[in-house]
């Protein structure tokens, strides 16, 4: 049996008296422990499924479950990772990493200490102690994905985490994801509209249709792991690129 599976969820809205379709008919199964990214044109649907999967939003039809029980309704069941940060102004760098583990209930030194490891690990030492607003962007990110990370959730959902660093920045947070996914192996679902980084990052990567949104195709990633920058050169990775960049261009000529 599949960790998580979506059931032909669907999910209406209300625009002014007349319905709009954001996603039609989604389904597909995720095994324990893999690394799924989530591609389409803007506006299809994206994060209304990850709003529905995370039991923020309802579906109009279909059902989300997690070892086969619904997540519908049940908001706290996975991770959750925005494009915005949204570290707590009042909060130290340290206290906002840590805001999940004390919130289930963990001594706060207990939290501080696991979190520990990865701080060093991404850099922010030196910053444990500062508010958000005396780091740079890159900076507030690493801290929101560790927050994510250590929310003890074996699901975690990042929809376009890394969408509005620099590319210097955002390739550092992918290798820092990845050496700390390879370790923890969660089950991560991950928005992005960048061809390359889904390539690098993930062991599949689910192309999503215009509005509304269903599933077009799956593509597997085949690369070895461990995964590494200079693999974006590879002859592997462009050939996936290609077939993926026919799909997404097939996709946008449809529409």
């Amino acid at each position: 049996m599949d960790y998580l599976s979506i059931q032909g969820v669907s999910k209406q809205f209300d625009a002014g008296g007349s319905a709009v379709t954001a996603i039609q008919d989604v389904s597909f199964d995720i095994p324990r422990g893999a690394f799924v990214s989530i591609l389409g044109p803007s506006g299809c649907g994206k994060s209304t499924l990850f709003n529905i999967i995370a039991g923020l939003l309802p579906p109009t039809a279909g059902d989300v479950r997690l070892e086969d029980t619904s997540v519908i309704g049940h908001a706290g069941q996975v991770g959750y990772m925005l494009q915005k940060d949204l570290l707590l102004p009042w909060r130290t760098i340290e206290d906002n990493i840590t805001l999940g583990q004390t919130l289930r209930g963990i001594p706060r030194r207990r939290a501080r200490a696991a979190a520990a490891p990865l701080i060093h690990r991404c850099g922010l030492t030196s910053f444990e102690k500062k508010k958000p607003h005396q780091l740079s962007g890159g900076m507030r990110q690493r801290a929101a994905l560790l927050r994510t990370l250590l929310t003890g959730k074996d699901v975690l959902l990042l929809d376009e985490p890394f969408g509005a660093l620099d590319a210097i920045t955002r390739l550092q947070l992918q290798m820092t994801l990845i050496d700390v996914w390879q370790e923890t192996r969660k089950t991560i679902l991950f928005v992005t509209h960048d061809v390359e980084e889904a390539l690098l990052l993930s062991d599949e990567i689910i192309v999503l249709t215009e509005r509304p949104g269903r599933v077009r195709a799956r593509l597997p990633v085949t690369l070895p792991r461990p995964r590494t920058p200079d693999m974006l050169a590879s002859p592997e990775l462009m050939q996936l690129k290609s077939q993926l960049m026919s799909l997404l261009l097939r996709e946008v000529t449809a529409s």
